[in-house]
């Protein structure tokens, strides 16, 4: 299993790489807003390279590992009884996305955790870099929360698998800066998060922001009240206080969830 895992991640991991290179060249191609790439890119990127370090380095199992041993332990709700593998996977798949609503939801509405959490937020645009644009605290806390669900509720491993690479895919589609043509957003929509549904995530009013907290299903949103269709007027990216070029910076990042 250690051999099948390894290179099953090692094979998730080339298909994100290859969808951030197909996302990049459609942005380039046709944005639907304008964005400094630049330094602005290698921070961002910066990130993703010492939020991968920093999980890889703290935290021993990460997912997989984890619905592993709960598996081979007989932890967790799944585990308790029997099920379809096809059921199992499916219950992963909406329980981890559902987990990961009320997450992005609590970094929001929880001080310490929107310390943290508006590195992401701070970047003042809006591409499929931002995507990888977190606090290396944010995303080893997030890791410990998604192993304690996963353990939790018993998940299958193949189906904590298949849940990581799609969510990953979503990520960076949900990030990217372009627009579904108008005829295919309302019905993508209705099923999932589009990059204009997540833009308004990333607006700097406050009501905006504190919406749309989806990443894969858009119905979480419209079931608990979180969902905003469009904005109200011209969209600024980003948080208020920091449209310039300070979030541009690696080291102001870095610190950021510690000024005052």
């Amino acid at each position: 299993m250690d051999a099948i895992g390894k290179s099953a991640e090692l094979g998730a991991f080339a298909a994100m790489a290859g969808v951030f290179v197909l996302f990049a060249f459609i942005e380039l191609a046709a944005p639907a807003r304008q964005a400094p790439r630049g330094r602005r890119w290698v921070t961002n990127l910066a990130l993703f390279a010492i939020d991968t370090l920093a999980v890889r380095l703290i935290v021993p199992l990460l997912m997989v590992g984890a619905a592993g041993l709960a598996s081979e332990r007989g932890w967790g709700l799944l585990n308790l009884v029997e099920l379809p593998e096809w059921l199992a996977i499916a219950i992963a798949i909406l329980a981890l996305d559902l987990a990961l609503y009320f997450q992005h939801w609590a970094t929001h509405r929880v001080p310490l955790l929107w310390r943290l959490h508006k590195v992401h937020h701070s970047d003042p645009a809006f591409d499929v870099t931002t995507a990888a644009r977190f606090h290396p605290i944010e995303i080893v806390l997030s890791m410990v929360y998604k192993m304690a669900v996963v353990v939790a509720l018993g998940l299958p491993v193949w189906g904590v698998f298949l849940f990581e690479a799609i969510f990953n895919l979503a990520t960076l589609f949900t990030h990217s800066n372009f627009a579904l043509p108008p005829r295919a957003e309302h019905p993508v929509r209705a099923l999932l998060v589009t990059p204009d549904m997540h833009r308004v995530h990333h607006s700097a009013r406050e009501r905006e922001t504190n919406s749309n907290y989806g990443t894969l299903l858009s119905g979480w949103d419209r079931l608990f009240g979180t969902y905003v269709a469009s904005p109200h007027d011209e969209l600024t990216i980003g948080l208020e206080e920091y449209q310039d070029r300070r979030p541009h910076g690696l080291g102001w990042s870095l610190m950021l969830p510690f000024r005052k």
